[in-house]
C-alpha cells in the first residue's frame, strides 16, 4: 500500500521499488510513498543506509530493480533517454563535493545550466548576476572555484541549481563539510527557494542540529526501508533570525518573475 505523504499533486511516486547495485542485495526494497509539489523533507539514515540510491533513484541516475517510479505523473520506465533528459531539467542536485568545473569562472558555473537549455546571453547575464548576489557571490563572479572557500563553493553549486528554478530539487548532504553559520546560510537558501518557487526541496543531513532546529518532517532509510515521521506544517523558525545578505523574498520575487519565459527561450 504507497503511503500518501501530503495532499495535493504528486510530484514524486515510488510503488514497490527496489533497487541494487549489480545484482547484489537490495539497497532499498520495497518502498512506496507519494510526495507532493512544494513538500520539504530532511533525509536521514546511517552512512550505507540508501540514502544516496534512494536521490539517484529520483533523478533517474540509478534504475530501480523492481517497482514503478512516476516523476510529475510519468512512468519512467516507460520513457526514452531524451524524454528522460527533458525530465531532469525540472529537476536540480547538489552534491556534497560541489562538483564544479574547475577550469570555469563562477559566472559559467551557474550560466551552464541555461546555455545547455538554449537561454540567450543578454539574460543569462541577469539571471546569473541576479543569483550570485542572492546567495551573496556578486562580487566573485569571475573567479575560479578552487579560489574559494569551501561554504562558497557550495553556495556556487547551489546558484547553479537554482538558476534553471527546479520543481524538484535534491541535496546529497550539502552541509556535510561546513560550519555551523554556512549550514545555517544553506539552509535559509533552500528554505526561501522552497516557499517562492513552491519548489520540492528532499535534503539529506547526518547534522542533528538542523534536523533539531528546522521543523520539517523526516524521511528516514533504515533496513532497506523508508519511513516517515514529523509534521507537514512547516514550524517558521526563520522569523527571528537575522538575514546578512540581501533580502531573501525581494531578490526571489525579482528573479522568479525573470524566470517565467525561461522554458521558452
Amino acid at each position: 500500500m504507497i503511503n500518501t505523504i501530503m495532499e495535493g499533486k504528486t510530484t514524486i511516486s515510488f510503488a514497490n521499488v527496489s533497487a541494487n547495485y549489480d545484482n547484489s542485495h537490495d539497497v532499498l526494497s520495497d518502498v512506496s510513498f507519494n510526495i507532493s509539489g512544494g513538500a520539504f523533507y530532511f533525509l536521514t539514515g546511517a552512512s550505507g543506509a540508501g540514502k544516496t540510491t534512494l536521490l539517484r533513484l529520483i533523478y533517474q541516475l540509478h534504475k530501480p530493480s523492481s517497482g514503478t517510479i512516476k516523476l510529475f505523473g510519468q512512468d519512467c520506465s516507460e520513457l526514452s533517454r531524451d524524454e528522460i533528459s527533458k525530465l531532469r531539467q525540472k529537476m536540480a542536485i547538489v552534491f556534497q563535493e560541489y562538483s564544479l568545473i574547475s577550469h570555469m569562472t563562477v559566472f559559467d558555473n551557474v550560466a551552464l545550466p541555461l546555455r545547455v537549455r538554449g537561454v540567450s546571453g543578454d539574460k543569462i547575464k541577469k539571471l546569473v548576476t541576479k543569483t550570485l548576489e542572492w546567495v551573496g557571490l556578486g562580487k566573485y563572479a569571475n573567479v575560479y572555484p578552487l579560489e574559494l572557500s569551501g561554504g562558497q563553493q557550495q553556495r556556487v553549486s547551489v546558484a547553479r541549481a537554482i538558476i534553471i528554478q527546479p520543481s524538484i530539487l535534491l541535496a546529497d548532504e550539502p552541509t556535510g563539510n561546513l560550519d555551523d553559520e554556512n549550514a545555517s546560510r544553506l539552509m535559509e537558501l533552500f528554505i526561501q527557494m522552497n516557499k517562492m518557487f513552491g519548489t520540492t526541496v528532499i535534503l539529506a543531513t547526518h547534522n542533528k542540529k538542523l534536523l533539531e532546529t528546522y521543523k520539517f518532517p523526516i524521511i528516514t532509510v533504515d533496513n532497506h526501508h523508508v519511513a516517515f515521521s514529523g509534521t507537514h506544517e512547516e514550524k517558521d523558525n526563520t522569523s527571528n533570525r537575522k538575514w546578512k545578505g540581501p533580502q531573501p523574498q525581494t531578490v526571489f520575487s525579482e528573479i522568479s518573475k525573470q524566470f517565467e519565459d525561461i522554458g521558452k527561450a
